[in-house]
């Protein structure tokens, strides 16, 4: 990947000023959650694995704008980039439309298999490498001779360093989202570009420039109980959201499906801009002085705008080439 702080950059670029109204590191789930239009929107990211009695933040972060949070991601503290990973998929739920995908029922306790076997008949007879130790991979493991990669190896797996040498010879790779705040994804999707790549799991973002990092699935979650996906991570919930609070839903990030995905969220943001643009222009008719309320939000707008626009002219003039 030629930089790779351009996925961070992107991410940045889809945050909103919208304030976080709670926020749980969970045993599992990291849960930032604002409103909008008195509606909860959730982001979530995968806690750290490390414990901490160390964390400077507590009890500051409720009433923070998402934008300011989200910077975090670039941190190299894991809980802070957590943190940050879940602000920005909280923003982005804010003002991207989820895609309609195929959503995923999940048996209980069996959520960690799902995104697999929904892809078993097209990849059993394949190389395929899985980025991260799914409990009940071994299964697959045995059978099917996958490898994994493991940044903590447990019987079996490989090792990070391994990537270098096994990643190039996949035909697919499902890559965990949380490689995403750990910084190892823009290497991983580098190494990945000759594989059939899902980017998998929860923390993943639902964005649509994900395509012009390699990534031709996303595998994520829509949040169909905002409430109850609180309560269950707060209460050290794993698999368990997948019953309560959320379902896995897969996109496919075909050229042509990413284009209209990208159109469609142009023309809404335009709209949005639109009518902002006007209610700011009566604001200072009426002899207003003092800046126009809403003017983070129209920038915001703007900077989304012009991140969509570049996205989908590279992508439509390689189309036509």
């Amino acid at each position: 990947m030629d930089d790779p702080k351009r996925l961070y950059d992107c991410l940045l670029d889809y945050c909103s000023s919208h304030t976080i109204e709670r926020i749980s590191l969970g045993q599992v789930w990291t849960v930032c959650q604002s409103r909008y239009q008195d509606k909860l929107i959730s982001g979530l990211a995968m806690t750290p694995a490390l414990a901490s009695r160390t964390l400077q933040w507590p009890g500051t972060l409720v009433g923070q704008s998402l934008k300011d949070i989200a910077t975090w991601v670039n941190e190299w503290e894991p809980y802070q980039a957590t943190v940050g990973m879940a602000a920005i998929n909280c923003s982005i739920n804010n003002v991207i439309k989820q895609p309609k995908g195929i959503v995923l029922d999940v048996e209980s306790g069996g959520a960690n298999l799902t995104v697999f076997e929904y892809f078993l008949p097209q990849i059993k007879d394949k190389k395929v490498v899985v980025i991260g130790h799914y409990p009940g991979i071994e299964q697959y493991v045995e059978q099917y001779g996958w490898i994994v990669l493991e940044r903590s190896p447990v019987s079996g797996d490989y090792p990070d360093p391994a990537s270098e040498f096994i990643i190039p010879d996949a035909d697919w790779v499902f890559l965990s989202a949380s490689t995403i705040p750990n910084k190892t994804f823009p290497r991983l999707a580098e190494l990945a570009q000759s594989a059939t790549t899902v980017l998998m799991g929860p923390t993943t973002p639902w964005l649509p420039e994900l395509y012009q990092f390699g990534i031709d699935y996303l595998a994520g979650v829509n949040v169909i109980d905002a409430d109850a996906l609180y309560q269950t991570a707060c209460e050290g919930g794993g698999v368990r959201i997948f019953e309560t609070g959320v379902r896995y839903n897969i996109v496919e990030l075909s050229q042509q499906h990413t284009l209209s995905w990208l159109k469609s969220e142009i023309a809404d943001s335009y709209h949005g801009k639109q009518t902002l643009s006007n209610d700011m222009e009566q604001w200072y008719s009426q002899g207003n002085s003092k800046r126009y309320p809403h003017y983070d939000q129209l920038n915001d707008i703007n900077q989304r705008l012009s991140r969509m626009d570049s996205a989908y002219k590279t992508l439509w003039d390689s189309q036509q080439q």
